[in-house]
């Protein structure tokens, strides 16, 4: 079966980004380009929300100062898209989902194929939290507190158990957390 990976960068305080929306703080560097290649090597499919993918498609197929790995990998993986607003996707390999997330999220572990991650997103890292849809969370924690901004997680209502798989810790001061739900406390 398929996982569904989340790969985030957050704020030391839990935001994915700021108050209007600003990365400006995400801490990138060769250490953080290694990561993202090995997760964009060890899957086939990408799942965005609207406003992640509106995001991602404006900047990705016209991107020339990134690394060549990442921007190929970017442009040319599947990519699904959750949205009930939008009538068309237009980016490389790109499919438009408008169906109840968890029954496709579902269907989608089954099928064959390298796992699958989401970047960005929170409203579908969040639902799919709440069905108990995520296999792992890679949590990569710059060192900044925001204050405030947009959480990566929006209206649990019950304590989720975390189990630590591992910790990366690069030479910026960024820590990779590896977290996998505790089966029993789901």
């Amino acid at each position: 079966m398929r996982k569904i990976i989340v790969s985030n960068l957050v704020s030391v305080d839990g935001f994915f980004e700021g108050t209007n929306k600003e990365l400006d703080w995400f801490v990138v560097e060769e250490e953080f380009f290694e990561y993202a290649r090995e997760v964009l090597n060890s899957v086939d499919t990408i799942l965005f929300g609207r406003v992640t993918y509106q995001m991602m498609a404006s900047y990705w197929p016209n991107a020339t100062d990134d690394d060549a790995v990442i921007t190929h990998k970017m442009n040319h993986l599947n990519k699904i898209v959750f949205s009930k607003t939008l009538k068309q996707v237009d980016w490389n390999n790109s499919k438009l989902v408008k169906g109840n997330l968890a029954k496709e999220v579902t269907k989608m572990r089954q099928q064959p194929g390298k796992d699958i991650v989401i970047f960005g997103s929170g409203n579908i890292v969040s639902q799919l939290t709440k069905s108990g849809l995520i296999d792992e969370y890679r949590l990569v924690v710059n060192p900044v507190i925001l204050g405030e901004g947009n959480p990566l997680f929006k209206g649990l209502h019950k304590k989720i158990g975390l189990k630590l798989l591992r910790t990366k810790t690069l030479n910026s001061g960024v820590v990779i957390l590896y977290y996998a739900p505790e089966k029993n406390k789901r």
